[in-house]
């Protein structure tokens, strides 16, 4: 039997609980936890209904280590699946080791009070997680995670040497909202609203947001305009793929959306710096998420696809070669089946099948991994059966 513990009842939280039950024959046992606990007793119920599969649910503050650690000794999972804020990584993983749980998640972790992500933090529990004969897996989500996977899959089966990633990611949706973001409103705007990075000979070129802008191509959507941004699974890729002359993060934005956020910049809403206001300290991007559509809500009218992958260039047997890996994943049909958008189902089927290679032994290992140290194949033959399938274009023209 295997129990699995999932923190965070939003939209990905959603889709992991959906997905885990769907394959209840791997998730014999599946409790959702969140602050809220009304949140998860609603997918419950509705897991219930549409999947006839029983799920327990609890109420946790992710925040604090010793109710995490209350809550997991109640559960006995094998496994936590964190798909709570990126700022509650570290207590989530503090509680695992004093639980002798395994750990995965899906973003790397972020400090509430600044607005900068790396992996330093998570990476530094390596050792505590190797004395501990315990796994944890940075990083599962699509971006990161198939993306990292994608990687790993084309230097293990198409190149002798990777030398130039560009990761790809386009919404290609409409949610007919005037501004709304795909995933939680704070860590969006704090995350896109930061300089631009990407990696070239060696070292980081840092850009002004949305400074390099390229139309690209993507498929069954067509052009769109795309930014060079900073996203985390670049700093585990370069460390792990150190043939890399060079590696980019694109993202589609359109003019819509980059007015509202210059907005937004330009009268403050995006500060996380606390303000006074009627003798009560808040923060002003706190308060903007407060009052923009939840992206849970997103779903049902949400038309339109997502199209993710990643455009690599290297060598072959002593030959240029070029490879070009993706999904599109469609937004109407995402909802239709778990009552989640596009971009929530990208990033919580793959949750749900790292879980899954952890609890069949088909990745192991003590210690601190990122997606890409793991065998990509079993995980990419899940990718085909579990909703997210992936084409390749050998030798394409990658407009890069």
């Amino acid at each position: 039997m295997s129990k699995v513990l999932i923190i965070g009842a939003g939209g990905v939280g959603r889709v992991v609980a959906y997905k885990c039950a769907q394959n209840n024959n791997v998730f014999t046992q599946i409790c959702l936890a969140s602050r809220t606990k009304s949140k998860c007793d609603l997918i419950a119920e509705d897991i219930k209904t549409r999947l006839g599969v029983t799920i327990s649910t609890a109420q946790v503050d992710a925040d604090h280590v010793p109710e995490l650690v209350k809550l997991i000794k109640e559960v006995q999972p094998e496994l936590v699946i964190n798909v709570a804020l990126p700022y509650q990584d570290l207590t989530i993983m503090d509680a695992c080791l004093e639980t002798g749980v395994h750990y995965l998640d899906t973003a790397n972790y972020e400090p509430q009070d600044e607005a900068k992500f790396e992996y330093s933090w998570q990476w530094a529990y390596q050792d505590r997680f190797k004395q501990a004969g315990l796994t944890a897996i940075l990083g599962c989500g699509f971006d990161p995670g198939v993306t990292s996977i994608y990687t790993a899959y084309a230097a293990k089966h198409h190149f002798d040497t990777i030398e130039y990633l560009d990761i790809v990611d386009c919404n290609g949706g409409d949610h007919g909202k005037a501004f709304a973001t795909n995933f939680n409103p704070e860590i969006n705007i704090r995350e896109v609203t930061q300089k631009g990075r990407y990696w070239e000979n060696g070292q980081w070129v840092e850009t002004e947001p949305h400074e390099i802008r390229k139309d690209l191509t993507y498929p069954s959507i067509g052009k769109k305009a795309s930014y060079v941004i900073y996203h985390e699974e670049l700093e585990s890729l370069v460390k792990n793929f150190p043939s890399l002359k060079r590696a980019r993060f694109w993202m589609t934005f359109g003019d819509e959306y980059l007015t509202h956020l210059r907005v937004i910049q330009n009268i403050g809403m995006a500060s996380i710096e606390p303000i006074n206001y009627e003798g009560k300290e808040i923060v002003p991007l706190q308060f903007l998420k407060a009052v923009l559509p939840d992206p849970g809500s997103l779903g049902d009218n949400y038309v339109g696809e997502t199209s993710i992958g990643c455009r690599i260039k290297g060598k072959k047997d002593g030959q240029d070669k070029t490879y070009y890996v993706y999904n599109n994943c469609s937004h109407q049909a995402a909802f239709d089946e778990t009552r989640a958008q596009g971009v929530s189902y990208t990033t919580g089927v793959p949750a749900m099948i790292g879980a899954m290679m952890l609890l069949t032994k088909k990745w192991s290992g003590a210690g601190v991994f990122n997606v890409e140290e793991m065998n990509p194949d079993p995980f990419m033959e899940q990718l085909m059966t579990q909703g997210l399938p992936w084409v390749e274009v050998h030798d394409g023209d990658l407009e890069l």
